[in-house]
């Protein structure tokens, strides 16, 4: 069918099966809160909606487009509901479809920008819009080239951002390097002048295949626009009510689309928070929110406070975090029942937080909290493999969100299947001589590069694939088992990717901050929550700090009732120097240095430090606290017991076909061979049990300690 305008319109299959039922106007509002409902009644001058974190604003806009639709205000199919993201269109074309009105168009931008140039192209300049190429790595990659550059994959990604970055601020490649530059904007291995040359490259490379890529539709899209004044005109006509999600995020050429959009038209709708803006490194801006009732006087404002989410103690800590880094969000007000108090968790080395976290998963599981409804969120990537080993080694099923799992990342791939070779040739070689020398060959340096983007995430997945070696070529030392050697690391690493890979649909998440945004789960997890790491230390300037704090803020609104917030002073233990996030500040006591005195034993540097009880001396590891000695301290087992032990594990991973490991680890099996547990309790009270594995293994366990 077509609007009066001869623009095509969305037919939905199913609207000619049955005809939408709009629910009487009084019976919408009847479950809004009285802000949601002035979202919903407000018509005939601009509204903006500064909605915050769990405060029910997808039901303020849905229910304000069907409300006018019910009313005669709106007619569905002059409604444009406009969002970034597919998965958010979907849920608003679902939210809309159950209220009665699913003829209302809900799209992303770009789907609704593309709609629009490729049936209006032809008539503006007489041929068809050119087809929108996905192979926009290769263009850059063919850009480069013509410029007798030879960067890699990862340099070709970040290029592509800057691609992105140039075309959504209006920056042309000639004024790139002058641009760029003050923005902190980096490539690795490039200098602003070549990034501005790639760029100009690029669109030679697509004015030669005839091509635009994704984000010339929307630039396509804004000059059909500003040159044919009729078409703009008839856009408005078919679409004269705007409704706007998300709208923190919008970029300086999104933001023009909408003016070509609503042109003077004065019933438009926007929503956002500006404490949610996490991507201004893509061009993303909150001034466009913050700055809607200075560009339009009779705007209406609405604040949406209601937190229909998370608890009173979860909403409190929200609220001091977004009013000690001067967020400029509102001030939420819990609808929830009280809960418990967030915890904030400091811990020895990174190795000792993954362990406690993945053990406070198990407690919220044990707790009835389903796995599904839990969440581990980190700020970058490379974060991930610690969680990934503790929560395999604790049989925790998870999944990762928003990218690969650690191990099937392609740089960790490419040095796997390196090293594997290579063990095949010589498989007594040190493990970490080895590892430091394949990650040289293939580009890796030990100072990491400089900006952000895929080259910074691929530096430090190797990183942590050489630290991973280190890990186990200090834990072999310390067992009094020599050198670590190749083939023997090539085994770990074979049998850790093997048990790492997401267990079940029904896992806890892991993910980055950045793909935790719109979502929530019942418990979450919030680690690495040091200076360096959240702030990342490449955040250079206020501007970019502020974004950080925001990615801080979204992490910590997550939760519906449960938060652990970790941070751990060193990446191994022992002398770490890491300090808490100053997001932290207020809600957890910066500690002192501690003071270093002969003859004095050191205190527990985190909740999981402990004494060795040979000794006396701090524990530093997960596997010496479950030993509660030093591994070279006297062992207090029968050789007998723990053999036994040993070979009863062996037998069932093998029948299981899962590493040994998973199982129990070497220092639990020599925990439980010293303590002789002789009932359940007592086998719970061992580090590294849990109720889990305590159900599963605790008559086998203890048969074999009572036959010895």
């Amino acid at each position: 069918m077509r609007s009066r305008g001869g623009h095509p319109q969305l037919c939905h299959i199913d609207s000619v099966r049955w005809s939408p039922v709009i629910a009487e106007p009084s019976a919408l509002l009847a479950g809004l809160d009285p802000e949601q409902q002035q979202v919903a009644t407000r018509f005939g001058a601009p509204v903006v909606v500064i909605a915050g974190a769990g405060t029910g604003k997808t039901r303020a806009l849905t229910h304000r487009i069907a409300y006018g639709v019910a009313t005669g205000t709106y007619t569905a199919n002059a409604v444009l509901a406009v969002t970034f993201t597919t998965r958010a269109a979907g849920e608003l074309r679902s939210r809309l479809r159950e209220l009665g009105v699913p003829a209302v168009q809900a799209r992303t931008f770009h789907s609704a920008a593309l709609r629009q140039a490729q049936y209006f192209w032809p008539r503006a300049y007489g041929s068809q819009l050119p087809a929108v190429s996905d192979e926009r790595m290769g263009m850059v990659a063919e850009a480069a080239r013509r410029l007798r550059l030879s960067p890699d994959s990862s340099t070709l990604r970040d290029l592509l951002t800057e691609v992105s970055w140039a075309k959504v601020t209006n920056v042309t490649p000639s004024d790139y390097a002058e641009l760029a530059e003050p923005l902190g904007r980096e490539v690795s291995g490039l200098d602003a002048a070549q990034v501005g040359r790639v760029l100009g490259r690029y669109e030679q490379v697509k004015s030669d295949r005839g091509v635009i890529d994704f984000d010339d539709i929307l630039l396509c899209t804004v000059a059909m626009l500003g040159e044919h004044a009729d078409i703009a005109e008839e856009v408005r006509a078919t679409y004269r009510h705007l409704v706007v999600d998300e709208y923190q995020d919008v970029n300086p050429v999104q933001q023009t689309l909408l003016d070509h959009w609503w042109g003077t038209g004065r019933d438009h709708c926007v929503v956002g928070d500006p404490a949610q803006t996490i991507h201004s490194f893509a061009g993303a801006t909150p001034s466009y929110l913050t700055g809607f009732a200075g560009r339009f006087p009779d705007a209406t404002v609405v604040r949406l406070v209601r937190d229909y989410r998370s608890t009173p103690q979860v909403v409190e800590l929200a609220n001091t975090v977004a009013r000690n880094t001067r967020l400029g969000t509102v001030v939420l007000e819990s609808q929830c029942e009280p809960g418990p108090a967030p915890r904030v968790l400091p811990c020895a080395s990174e190795y000792d937080e993954a362990t406690a976290v993945a053990r406070w998963l198990v407690e919220q599981h044990e707790a009835g909290v389903p796995w599904r409804e839990q969440a581990v969120l980190y700020r970058v990537h490379a974060q991930s493999p610690l969680f990934e080993s503790a929560l395999a080694q604790a049989g925790v099923p998870f999944t990762v969100r928003g990218g690969e799992g650690f191990y099937d990342r392609p740089e960790v791939r490419q040095v796997i299947g390196t090293l594997t070779e290579r063990s095949r040739r010589d498989p007594g070689e040190g493990a970490v001589d080895a590892c430091r020398d394949v990650l040289t060959r293939i580009g890796w340096t030990e100072q990491p590069p400089s900006g952000q983007g895929r080259v910074r995430e691929r530096w430090e997945s190797l990183a942590a694939v050489l630290a991973l070696a280190e890990d186990v070529a200090s834990a072999q030392v310390t067992a009094g088992g020599g050198t670590a050697t190749l083939g023997g690391f090539v085994d770990e690493l074979t049998a850790r990717a093997q048990a790492e890979h997401p267990l079940s649909s029904d896992g806890v998440t892991l993910s980055t901050l950045h793909a935790a945004k719109g979502l929530e789960w019942s418990a979450v997890a919030l680690v690495g929550v040091q200076e360096g790491t959240l702030p990342l230390s490449l955040a250079a300037g206020p501007g970019q700090v502020a974004e950080e704090a925001r990615l801080f803020y979204v992490g910590i609104t997550r939760p519906k009732r449960q938060l652990l917030i970790c941070w751990s002073r060193s990446r191994r233990g022992g002398g770490g120097n890491r300090q808490p996030s100053r997001f932290l500040d207020g809600i957890a006591a910066r500690p002192a240095p501690a003071p270093v005195r002969a003859g004095k034993r050191a205190k527990p540097t985190s909740a999981l430090s402990a004494t060795c009880r040979v000794c006396g001396k701090p524990l530093h590891t997960g596997a010496e606290r479950k030993l509660r000695r030093h591994a070279d301290c006297p062992p207090g087992y029968d050789e007998d017991t723990y053999a036994g032990l040993v070979a009863w594990r062996l037998a069932l991973s093998k029948e299981r076909s899962v590493p040994a490991y998973v199982i129990f680890t070497d220092a639990t099996l020599m925990a439980i061979a010293e303590d002789r547990p002789t009932d359940t309790a007592g086998l719970l009270a061992i580090p590294g049990v849990g109720r889990v594995k305590c159900e599963q293994y605790a008559e086998a366990v203890l048969a074999i300690l009572a036959a010895r």
